[in-house]
C-alpha cells in the first residue's frame, strides 16, 4: 500500500470520530495570513531555484500539512454528508 493510500484511510478512521460541530470547524479552517504569506515567499523562491536547504525542507513540510489539512476537509465534509439531518 502506497503511503497515500495510507493516509488516506487514516484520515477516513478519524473523520469518523468527529461530531457534527468539530467536522464544521475543520470545514471553516483557513491558513493565518503570515503563514499564506511564507508559503508564497517560498513558492516563489522555489519557482525561481532560489531555496536553501532548509527553506526546501520548510517548504515541502508546509505543503505535506496543506495536503493533509485539504484531505482532512474532504473527509470531513463527506462525514458531514453521511449524517441525517
Amino acid at each position: 500500500m502506497n503511503s497515500a493510500a495510507v493516509l488516506d484511510d487514516l484520515l477516513d478512521a478519524l473523520s469518523r470520530c468527529l461530531n457534527p460541530e468539530s467536522a464544521r470547524r475543520i470545514l471553516n479552517f483557513h491558513v493565518n495570513p503570515p503563514v499564506q504569506e511564507r508559503i508564497a515567499t517560498l513558492a516563489e523562491q522555489a519557482n525561481e531555484g532560489n531555496l536553501t536547504a532548509d527553506e526546501h525542507s520548510e517548504y515541502e513540510a508546509l505543503i505535506d500539512a496543506a495536503d493533509f489539512i485539504s484531505i482532512l476537509k474532504r473527509k470531513a465534509e463527506r462525514h458531514l454528508d453521511q449524517i441525517p439531518h
